[in-house]
């Protein structure tokens, strides 16, 4: 039984799809009282925080849409709004490494395993911008004089704890629209129509286009999925 708290989108599919029985198994055994698994270190750690449970699942069903699957079993808790357990069976960066380890000669997740610290900080950038525009200058300040191979496991729970922060409305559009500049050569349509756009459609369009032209960035990117959950 494993909930991973790092962005699904480093699961390879068949750890994207476990990860979404498991979490469905908790929350029956979280709202029915059932006694398999609920000594397990990974039920314990959820009690008592339905909303961010919540989350995950929303989480799990927008990477899940991303890659062409649908979600037909909504999770609806509440408990301990905005707030998320604080235990980690293991740390950020000891999750990535064991995904790598998992993933040897397998199929890889959507967002290659991070090595370095301007690696982990491409991915999570525009997370990053939507809900902190403060951070992210200071951030890719420091991460640009980080050498490669320095440690980075405190970057790592940075970002994680910064993303589990609910973006405001407009953090959330203007990230999107800096990732709309990524693929907006690539739309066919009246460049004009994109000003009305809601930041729903906006992030939609964007998807599909960076999905259709292998926008490697975006692609390797949490934002493109995550965004979706706070709409």
């Amino acid at each position: 039984m494993r909930i991973w708290d790092i962005h699904p989108g480093y699961l390879n599919r068949q750890s994207l799809l476990g990860e979404h029985r498991e979490l469905h198994g908790i929350v029956s055994i979280l709202e029915n009282h059932k006694k398999g698994y609920a000594r397990h270190p990974e039920t314990l750690r959820w009690v008592g925080y339905g909303w961010a449970i919540q989350k995950r699942h929303a989480l799990l069903a927008s990477e899940m849409a991303l890659r062409g699957y649908k979600d037909k079993s909504p999770v609806v808790m509440n408990s301990n709004q905005s707030y998320w357990p604080e235990a980690f069976i293991d740390l950020p960066l000891i999750q990535y490494r064991l995904l790598k380890k998992k993933y040897i000669e397998k199929e890889k997740g959507r967002i290659p395993l991070p090595e370095t610290a301007q690696e982990i900080w491409r991915q999570h950038k525009y997370s990053i911008m939507a809900r902190d525009q403060k951070l992210y200058r200071e951030l890719g300040r420091e991460i640009s004089c980080m050498s490669p191979g320095e440690d980075f496991s405190a970057l790592s729970d940075l970002l994680l704890y910064t993303m589990r922060k609910t973006p405001s409305s407009g953090g959330i559009y203007n990230s999107i629209q800096h990732m709309w500049g990524h693929v907006s050569l690539h739309y066919s349509g009246n460049k004009s129509e994109t000003q009305g756009w809601t930041a729903k459609k906006l992030l939609t369009e964007t998807q599909g286009l960076a999905l259709l032209h292998h926008e490697s960035y975006l692609i390797s990117s949490t934002a493109l999925s995550e965004l979706e959950v706070w709409l």
